[in-house]
C-alpha cells in the first residue's frame, strides 16, 4: 500500500430512505464535488421510481454510475468497480471531490476497497449453460449440486438465491475458485482511496414509518405504470430478480395474480428487511462515523458531516 492514498473521497452510506442522496447532494454543492452512485439498481435505465433515483431536474451537480445500462444487461459489482473508479479517478485528477453515495454495500466496497473479482463477471457460455440447468432442475436441486462440490460455498448461499448459486458453480468450474474463499477475502478491508466514511442512521420506528410513507409516495408517483412499461419492453426477468424490491412484487399485480394492496404491503415489508440488512453490513465497518438523523434537518446533517470531514483532514 502506498504511503499516501489518492483522495480525499467522501462516502455516504446507510439504510435506504435515510437521506443519503440529499446529504450527498448538499455536500457536493458545498465542496465543489460530484456524486458517484453506489446503488446496484440505479445503474439501470428506466428503473427510476422504485429506486428513488434523483430526477435530472433536481440534480444540482453531476451524477456518475446512474443509467448506465438497460435492465436486461448482465451488470455486476466487477463492472461497477471499473466504472466507479473511472469516475472517482477522473474527479480527483480534475481537482474535484468524489462523493460516493449509496446503500449497496458490495458496490461501496468495490469502489473504495481493494477487491479483486474473478474473471467471468460478464455472461459466459458456462454461465448460460448453468442457468439453463437451473431452469430445468429448479433452485433446490441446483443448490444441492453446489453442496456436493463446494459445501462451504453452499452454506453461505441461500438455496433461493439462484443467481449466486449459478455464480458459485461457474467460479468453481472456470476459475477453480471457491465462492467461500472469495467471500472470506471480501471481509479484509484494504482502502484504495483516502476516504471519510459517514453513515446515516435513524431510530428504527421512525425509519420504518418513513419507508412506509415512501412506498405509498412511489405508488402515487406511478410505480405500477413504470413496471408495466418495463414489462412491455421485455424486462420481466430483470424485474423479478431477487434485488428488485418494489418491482418484483408488482409484476403479479399486472399479471392478475394478486391485488395492489397485498403487493404494497409486501414491498413495505421487503424494504424494511432490506434496511435492516444494510445497517448490519455497514455497522461491521469500523471506519464508518455515524450520524443519527432522526430529529435532524438536512442542513444540520450537512453541517455535522462537514465537521467529520474537516476533523479527518486536520489529522
Amino acid at each position: 500500500m502506498p504511503d499516501r492514498l489518492p483522495g480525499p473521497v467522501i462516502a455516504i452510506v446507510g439504510p435506504t430512505g435515510v437521506g443519503k442522496s440529499r446529504l450527498a447532494d448538499d455536500l457536493a454543492v458545498r465542496l465543489g464535488g460530484e456524486i458517484v452512485s453506489a446503488d446496484s439498481m440505479q445503474v439501470y435505465r428506466g428503473i427510476d421510481i422504485g429506486t428513488a433515483k434523483v430526477p435530472p431536474s433536481r440534480r444540482r451537480v453531476a451524477y456518475h454510475c446512474i443509467d448506465l445500462v438497460d435492465p436486461g444487461f448482465p451488470y455486476s459489482a466487477a463492472v461497477y468497480q471499473r466504472d466507479a473508479r473511472d469516475a472517482i479517478d477522473g474527479l480527483l485528477e480534475g481537482g474535484g471531490m468524489p462523493i460516493v453515495a449509496g446503500g449497496s454495500g458490495l458496490y461501496v466496497r468495490a469502489a473504495l476497497d481493494e477487491m479483486v473479482f474473478p474473471a467471468g463477471q460478464v455472461s459466459t457460455a458456462t454461465r448460460e449453460r448453468i442457468e439453463a440447468l437451473a431452469a430445468e432442475i429448479g433452485p433446490v436441486e441446483l443448490h444441492a449440486r453446489l453442496a456436493a462440490v463446494d459445501p462451504a460455498a453452499a452454506r453461505l448461499i441461500h438455496p433461493n438465491n439462484t443467481r449466486r448459486v449459478v455464480r458459485a458453480l461457474e467460479m468453481l468450474e472456470v476459475d477453480g475458485m471457491s465462492y467461500a474463499a472469495q467471500h472470506a477475502d471480501f471481509g479484509d478491508r484494504r482502502p484504495v482511496y483516502d476516504t471519510t466514511f459517514i453513515g446515516l442512521t435513524m431510530e428504527r420506528a421512525a425509519l420504518y414509518a418513513l419507508l412506509d410513507d415512501r412506498v405509498d409516495r412511489m405508488m402515487s408517483e406511478g410505480l405500477l405504470g413504470e413496471v408495466e412499461t418495463l414489462l412491455a419492453a421485455g424486462y420481466r426477468t430483470a424485474l423479478t430478480a431477487t434485488q428488485a424490491i418494489g418491482y418484483k412484487e408488482l409484476v403479479p399485480v399486472l399479471e392478475g395474480e394478486t391485488d395492489p394492496d397485498s403487493a404494497v404491503a409486501a414491498i413495505k415489508q421487503a424494504t424494511r428487511r432490506y434496511a435492516k440488512r444494510q445497517l448490519t453490513w455497514f455497522r461491521a465497518d469500523r471506519r464508518v462515523k455515524w450520524l443519527d438523523v432522526t430529529q435532524t434537518s438536512p442542513s444540520e446533517a450537512a453541517a455535522s458531516a462537514l465537521a467529520l470531514v474537516s476533523s479527518r483532514e486536520s489529522r
